[in-house]
């Protein structure tokens, strides 16, 4: 048991916690940082990705989703854990068009991010070249579903903030892949409105606004300037972008 009430240990240090607090948001108050792309302090638990997956008493479990518990051994940051998370960021790279280069959101990208602190050099396994619709109907939006990772996170914040349940998943596996909530599933016929929080959540670039493409250049950009795990650790302590 820990020498102070409602801690744990992660990864031999002592996390303190507030009641109803997970794992993954007392680390991220404490400013340790755990590997995560659905998660997001806006929205609600649900632990699609797993990538934030930790051993908690020599069980795994997702950090979003497990509550903190006094007297948790919580490992993290071990090279079996970095190892799996590193092949899963490798397909998710490979699943959609994510070359860095030439997108938007370069710099700004959390999986681009999440792969660097992963230390991932290279995607390891045949790119899929997927070829899924582009969707550019929308007077301020572009909807590019070819760098969507299926995060969920568009589709909470429109349904759970917006209160308009503009996006969707539908199909399994491979097939799976964001919908349009409209007549013609077209986001220019949905009620969709550049001020939406769906419409500025998407933590890679599948979801971004028109005419303001590098406005801030790459390498000035606030995954350039700092990296994802410094974030963490500065914003914990007040100092964050």
């Amino acid at each position: 048991m820990s020498e102070i009430p409602n801690s744990f240990t992660l990864d031999g240090q002592l996390v303190p916690f507030e009641p109803g607090q997970t794992i993954l948001q007392a680390a991220l108050a404490a400013g340790h940082y755990i590997p995560h792309l659905c998660s997001s302090p806006e929205l609600k638990p649900h632990g699609s990705c797993k990538l934030c997956t930790v051993v908690v008493n020599g069980r795994h479990g997702s950090a979003c989703t497990a509550h903190a518990m006094p007297g948790q051994d919580v490992q993290s940051d071990t090279p079996d854990l970095n190892g799996k998370r590193r092949l899963q960021v490798q397909m998710l790279f490979v699943e959609g068009n994510h070359f860095c280069p030439g997108c938007e959101k370069s710099g700004n990208c959390k999986l681009q991010a999440v792969a660097y602190d992963l230390e991932m050099l290279n995607p390891h396994f045949p790119h899929f070249f997927p070829q899924r619709p582009v969707d550019a109907s929308h007077p301020d939006i572009l909807l590019d579903r070819n760098r969507c990772i299926m995060c969920e996170q568009c589709v909470e914040a429109s349904r759970d903030i917006d209160g308009k349940e503009v996006f969707g998943l539908a199909g399994r596996g491979l097939a799976s892949h964001l919908v349009v909530n409209s007549p013609s599933g077209l986001l220019g016929d949905s009620a969709l409105e550049a001020g939406d929080k769906a419409a500025n959540i998407c933590p890679v670039g599948a979801i971004v606004h028109k005419r303001v493409g590098y406005a801030k250049p790459i390498g000035a950009r606030d995954y350039d300037t700092l990296g994802i795990r410094a974030q963490a650790r500065a914003a914990a302590e007040g100092e964050g972008p």
